[in-house]
């Protein structure tokens, strides 16, 4: 076999293969002798067909199974001979084959080059001082109130500002040249007077109505609305009041505090709430400082990131985007995202992962630095304490999906950068 490797660039390599035609030849005979016990034909036995007839009626099969297995071969040894590691499966392409012919192709492929990351110690980061002002607790301590809110019947009066009203709703929309669509009835939803996701005009159809009365009334939707299938729309809308509420905050007292939690009294919740506040402000100071030393560690890999490493981190976190939608209950097909240009605006943050990821790798190797088996397994137990599975659960599963080898590289590379932070000059 021969082989010729070439430079592209630093990372991009291409590798030219000609496997000779007497292995060929004999791939083909070993692959048509095997098409020959499975074939059934018409007019011959099984098994009896004859080679000639085999490898005319099976040829695409069989040339495709040849090339199959000889060009995988071909790389596996080509690489391992020259030391090379490639960072994803190699392309191939210009695959010529043909009986009594050297089999010729190119593998396309990235690597990742042996570079020097520099001294450490000349990178500088800033770490954030602590210092939790007054106003921010007392803005958390109303945030805890704002969720403590009651919802209180109004058993005289009619719908108002800061309202909730529990409705049955009969809708009928029409499209923009007026025909009908499909009509829809829900029964007792709770309608927040005022709130954001409620239709233009819709609260002030509402107010002023008393509980049990019934209203139908016609909305026009704007040109210009965020909704698209809605935008220059008319709704019907028929609407039956059940109840009206309104939402009666409680008054921050001790006994709101002893209600929030084990606290005796005022002070004590507001001194928890300083100390909750401190270790986020600590917490967001030093994902501060890894953000900013993973940046600059980005800068010194010495050679054009491979675009192969990049796509694929594009792709993780469109399909991270993608998931979070599907847990808010949102359909990520029927966003109006332009999803070619969410990809692109990835592509520079992308980028500096993979090399921060790439420099995490170098210094592993340079120090020796692996994830243990007393690691992995501390990580699987907080999987196990979050999913409330067993933690060989955990473990099996993550097997299956071929996770477990990326849970291993996530924890070295954590090490890594745990050893450059040692190292680093951190400014508080």
């Amino acid at each position: 076999m021969k082989t010729e490797l070439v430079d592209v660039n630093e990372t991009r390599k291409n590798l030219m293969v000609e496997i000779p035609s007497d292995v060929v030849d004999a791939e083909i005979s070993r692959i048509a002798t095997r098409y020959g016990k499975q074939a059934r034909l018409p007019g011959f036995r099984p098994g009896k067909v004859p080679p000639k007839v085999v490898r005319q009626r099976f040829k695409s099969q069989i040339m495709q199974d040849v090339a199959h297995h000889l060009v995988e071969h071909a790389v596996e040894d080509a690489l391992a001979e020259r030391g090379v590691e490639p960072v994803d499966t190699p392309e191939i392409h210009d695959i010529k084959l043909e009986e009594g012919q050297a089999l010729t192709f190119k593998a396309e492929f990235d690597v990742v080059p042996e570079f020097d990351p520099g001294d450490f110690s000349t990178i500088e980061a800033r770490r954030a001082a602590v210092n939790i002002e007054d106003s921010a607790v007392h803005q958390s301590i109303d945030q805890l109130r704002e969720r403590a809110a009651r919802f209180e019947p109004v058993e005289e009066g009619v719908v108002g500002d800061g309202h909730t009203v529990v409705v049955d709703i009969e809708r009928q929309g029409y499209d923009k040249d007026g025909k009908p669509g499909e009509k829809s009835k829900h029964e007792r939803v709770p309608v927040e007077i005022g709130a954001t996701a409620n239709p233009p005009g819709f609260d002030a159809e509402l107010a002023g109505l008393a509980s049990g009365t019934t209203k139908s009334f016609r909305l026009r939707f704007p040109d210009d609305y965020s909704v698209s299938e809605l935008a220059g729309t008319d709704v019907d809308y028929r609407v039956s009041v059940h109840d009206i509420r309104k939402r009666v905050l409680p008054t921050i007292d001790d006994e709101f505090a002893k209600d929030m939690g084990e606290f005796e009294n005022l002070d004590a919740l507001t001194a928890r709430v300083r100390v909750d506040l401190e270790a986020e402000a600590r917490e967001a100071s030093e994902r501060q400082v890894r953000a900013d030393l993973l940046k600059k560690l980005a800068e010194r890999v010495p050679f054009p990131v491979p675009a192969s490493l990049v796509d694929r981190e594009i792709d993780r976190r469109v399909e991270e985007f993608a998931r979070r939608l599907t847990e808010q209950r949102i359909d990520p097909r029927t966003t109006n995202i332009d999803w070619a240009a969410f990809r692109e605006a990835q592509r520079e943050p992308a980028t500096d992962a993979v090399a921060s990821a790439l420099v995490l790798d170098e210094v592993a190797r340079r120090e020796q630095i692996e994830a243990n088996e007393l690691d992995i397994d501390g990580e699987l137990e907080k999987y196990s304490s979050r999913s409330g599975l067993t933690v060989a659960a955990v473990r099996s599963r993550l097997e299956e999906e071929g996770a477990l080898a990326r849970l291993a590289a996530g924890l070295r590379r954590e090490k890594s950068l745990a050893h450059v932070l040692s190292r680093a000059r951190i400014i508080d």
